[in-house]
């Protein structure tokens, strides 16, 4: 018999449930780069809020927003469909 953690991890990786720890992952990228000034984007890149304000503040938008899609997008197949 496998430990109950497991148990939950594996319900976790089942196909809708797969989308919580995705949109959680991605609300803490937003929230991590609103405080630290700086976000990790694509190929490895880093965009700071000091040097180019705009980019950074569409990227940290874009990080909660990706997020909060994803649990929505949870709740509508669990609930709704």
């Amino acid at each position: 018999m496998l430990h109950p953690l497991f148990d939950f991890l594996s319900f976790l990786l089942t196909p809708p449930y797969i989308l919580l720890p995705c949109g959680f992952l991605f609300l803490c990228m937003g929230v991590e780069a609103t405080f630290s000034g700086k976000i990790r984007t694509r190929f490895g890149s880093v965009i700071y809020r000091a040097k180019e304000p705009k980019e950074f503040w569409w990227s940290v938008a874009a990080s909660y927003l990706g997020g909060v899609f994803l649990i929505a997008c949870l709740l509508y197949k669990v609930y709704w469909h």
